[in-house]
């Protein structure tokens, strides 16, 4: 793992976290997506190195409301940018990690995807994420 690509924060609604945000951090949102796999809206910050990332729901039944039911707002994942997320996720699989996903899928911000389950890091959710170059 390269480095800490973003922090993942779930939020209840995107209209009044942005503009939190951005005061918050004194920097813009520089995009917005939807993962509709994942059935979610995101927004991105970035100041100096460091990147936020926002979630809200889509649905009721999305990974992200049953997170915002149990624990309200807040850290969601931290995500760890890697040069080769096939490489990375057998490592991970071969040291016992769990992972929730079996192949890298499709994720915001150009970037392929997989996740540690939380139960294996003390309890925080990991992801992997690794830039998809286009040719």
């Amino acid at each position: 793992m390269n480095k800490i690509e973003h922090v993942g924060i779930a939020v209840k609604n995107l209209g009044k976290s942005v503009p939190l945000y951005e005061l918050l951090l004194n920097a813009s949102c520089y995009k917005t997506e939807i993962v509709a796999s994942e059935q979610v809206n995101t927004a991105f910050f970035k100041t100096g190195e460091n990147k936020i990332e926002l979630l809200e729901a889509t649905s009721d039944d999305s990974s992200i409301a049953r997170f915002l039911e149990r624990k309200g707002e807040g850290i969601h994942h931290i995500a760890f940018a890697v040069d080769n997320i096939l490489e990375e996720m057998e490592r991970l699989k071969a040291n016992g990690f769990t992972l929730l996903n079996d192949t890298p899928k499709k994720g915001a911000d150009n970037k392929m995807v997989c996740f540690v389950h939380p139960k294996d890091a003390n309890g925080v959710l990991i992801e992997l994420c690794q830039e998809i170059k286009w040719v």
